[in-house]
């Protein structure tokens, strides 16, 4: 089964799958994505907390996952 993005996926998860993601992280302005607790965040949160909508987010991270 290949790796599906969801609101509830953790950052670190995300980030270990594809490297390549951390682009859209730091694009909504979450700059701190070495640091542990960033880490171990649902997407849900991490959107929460940077005004960002969460469904576009989870969107755009399958369809650059699909590629």
């Amino acid at each position: 089964m290949a790796f599906s993005v969801t609101k509830d996926s953790l950052i670190g998860e995300i980030l270990d799958y594809d490297r390549s993601t951390a682009s859209y992280f730091l694009e909504m302005g979450m700059h701190c994505l070495g640091c542990p607790a960033s880490r171990g965040e649902s997407l849900e949160q991490a959107c929460m907390v940077h005004g960002v909508d969460c469904n576009a987010l989870v969107e755009k991270l399958n369809a650059h996952l699909s590629k």
